[in-house]
């Protein structure tokens, strides 16, 4: 059974700083693309980062571009989201997920991944 479990999320002032951990279980994910999603009260969930199983390929969304980091530890199986700079605009239930996918392929529609983890709580107050 695959699992996916975030942790790192919480409360942070505009201008902090957190870092989201994902760490997986129940498969070798050393070969799946992989990606943070996140979603604000009342709006639909959308694509923050992808990256690709062999770590070299990312994408980040416009608006976190900069501020947001996406990397992968192959060796044991997790995937982390550093996010510098935060906007209240940040503020949302963030969301890992996970495919099979080519050494390079990087992943950005939701409906292409398969494994998605219950998602961590991150607000930013002004």
């Amino acid at each position: 059974q695959v699992q996916l479990v975030e942790s790192g999320g919480g409360l942070v002032q505009a201008g902090g700083s957190l870092r989201l951990s994902c760490a997986a279980s129940g498969g070798s994910f050393s070969t799946y693309a992989m990606a943070w999603f996140r979603q604000a009260p009342g709006k639909e969930r959308g694509l923050v980062a992808a990256i690709s199983w062999n770590g070299r390929n990312t994408y980040h969304t416009d608006s976190v571009k900069g501020r947001f980091t996406i990397s992968r530890n192959g060796g044991d199986n997790s995937m982390n989201l550093q996010m510098n700079s935060l906007k209240p605009e940040d503020t949302a239930i963030y969301y890992c997920a996970a495919v099979p996918g080519g050494e390079y392929t990087i992943r950005v529609l939701e409906s292409q991944y398969d494994h998605w983890g219950q998602g961590t709580q991150v607000t930013v107050s002004s």
